[in-house]
């Protein structure tokens, strides 16, 4: 399950991140992404709210049920990363590089996919045992800050996060990024608060058909 969850990250190179969704909404919002060609989804812990985790797992064991690779996002602790697993999340999410976290990951069968920013932070989390590495924020930086990060460290998949657009999205997987992580601007909680799933298929659709870069 493991390398299959691996092999569809590198195929679909988009992940969905879904924070403060309402829960009624995320099946909705879950069929217009699948339909718009999105097939990985992100449910993220609020640490501000514990009583908010069970929830989370709720969305990830109904993600699953509906044919999408779900992973668990912003997972700082050991007890979060178990509450994720028991759901059946296929893959965690990190903003931070945390030794135990992406160890007991592995240990675990789930794919790790810490975050770092610099040079040190990506290549000591790729030697715990990180299957990719997390870059954020990358819309501080971009593209250019991974090709440069890429001449040294090109033996590590990175996923970039923070501001990714369809319309930038290009830039980034051809500077090297082995996919991209994008949050609000699909998961547009003023369109899924109107009910417009019509309009979150189409930025689905949009960012599926950017997943190449665009031929010159």
């Amino acid at each position: 399950m493991r390398e299959e969850t691996i092999r569809l990250i590198r195929q679909h190179k988009v992940i969905s991140i879904v924070r403060n969704l309402p829960f009624e909404s995320l099946a909705p919002f879950a069929n217009a992404v699948l339909h718009g060609g999105v097939r990985l989804v992100e449910v993220t812990f609020m640490q501000d709210d514990p009583r908010s985790w069970e929830r989370t797992c709720e969305s990830i064991r109904l993600l699953n049920g509906m044919g999408i690779c779900a992973g668990a996002g912003t997972v700082l602790t050991e007890r979060q990363l178990t509450l994720a697993h028991d759901a059946g999340a296929r893959y965690i999410i990190s903003p931070n590089t945390d030794e135990k976290v992406i160890r007991r990951t592995r240990e675990l069968g789930l794919v790790s996919i810490p975050g770092a920013f610099t040079p040190t932070e990506i290549s000591g989390a790729y030697q715990f045992g990180a299957d990719f590495v997390k870059l954020f924020p990358v819309s501080a930086l971009g593209p250019a800050y991974i090709k440069a990060i890429r001449a040294p460290l090109c033996h590590i998949p990175l996923i970039a996060v923070g501001g990714i657009s369809s319309a930038n999205m290009h830039e980034y997987i051809a500077a090297g990024c082995a996919a991209v992580g994008v949050g609000g601007n699909l998961a547009n909680l003023s369109l899924i608060r109107s009910g417009a799933f019509d309009r979150i298929e189409q930025l689905a659709r949009s960012y599926a058909d950017a997943e190449s870069p665009p031929h010159p």
